[in-house]
């Protein structure tokens, strides 16, 4: 399943994200640190901030308060 949303900088639709992406973005949401997220998902912490900065760059996102309200309004 892909998902398709628009963000509060851009009229048109933005790129999905991919499942691990999305996984990550859910562990950062939820108040885990990079090496929480790292540690649950089998990962480096380099791994994961680079999800992050993909995530930051699809969406035009500077900030994990912006991530983060992103994961609520998706229900993540």
């Amino acid at each position: 399943m892909s998902l398709t949303f628009t963000t509060p900088y851009t009229e048109a639709p933005a790129p999905a994200l991919a499942p691990r992406e999305r996984e990550t973005l859910r562990h950062i949401a939820a108040g885990r640190t990079y090496l929480q997220t790292a540690r649950h998902m089998g990962l480096s912490m380099h791994t994961v901030d680079a999800y992050l900065r993909r995530i930051r760059a699809k969406l035009n996102i500077n900030s994990t308060a912006e991530l983060t309200r992103l994961a609520i309004s998706l229900g993540l």
